[in-house]
Parts: structure tokens; C-alpha cells; sequence
């Protein structure tokens, strides 16, 4: 294991750690509204991911990429899943106005 893989192993462990706590401090009120607004970041992981696809090698490489990959297009889809749903909650009912 090089330094650098190491090096940035280390960032993406803290960056987890560090993600799951501010999440985990955030009213559940506000998740639906957090949910939708990350979708631009989910976005921006993705394209990472994509271009850290190019520089791989080897089969850790691969599979570092192809997991953040997965988790990433993930979270875009469940981003506007939930968007979806919550401007769902606004529309009005059919035989109610």
C-alpha cells in the first residue's frame, strides 16, 4: 500500500465520520429539505468519481471506484425521489380544493 492511497483512504474515512455526524445533529424535520438540496453534491461525487475512474489500477482501484460510484448514483436518485415526494405533499387532492 502506497502513501498515497493511504493518504487519501484516511480522508475518505474522516469525511464519513465526520458527514455522519453533522447528519446525525440535523432535526428530522429538516431531512426531506436536506435530502434535496444535497443532490447537487451527490452530482459533484459522481463526476469525482468518473474522473478518479480514469487514474485507477488494479483491482482496489476498481472497486473504490465502482462502490463510490454506486453509492453516489444512489444517493442523486433517492435525492429526487424524496424532492419528488415532498413537492407531492403540495399539490392539491383531487375532490378536496
Amino acid at each position: 500500500m502506497n502513501t498515497q492511497l493511504l493518504a487519501d483512504l484516511t480522508v475518505f474515512v474522516l469525511s464519513l465520520l465526520l458527514g455522519f455526524e453533522v447528519i446525525g445533529r440535523v432535526p428530522t424535520t429538516l431531512h426531506t429539505p436536506l435530502m434535496s438540496a444535497a443532490n447537487s453534491v451527490h452530482g459533484i461525487v459522481l463526476a469525482g468519481a468518473l474522473i478518479i475512474a480514469l487514474t485507477a489500477d488494479g483491482v482496489l482501484g476498481y472497486t473504490l471506484v465502482f462502490v463510490t460510484s454506486a453509492f453516489a448514483a444512489m444517493n442523486v436518485v433517492g435525492g429526487y425521489v424524496v424532492t419528488d415526494r415532498m413537492l407531492e405533499m403540495f399539490r392539491p387532492r383531487e375532490g378536496r380544493r
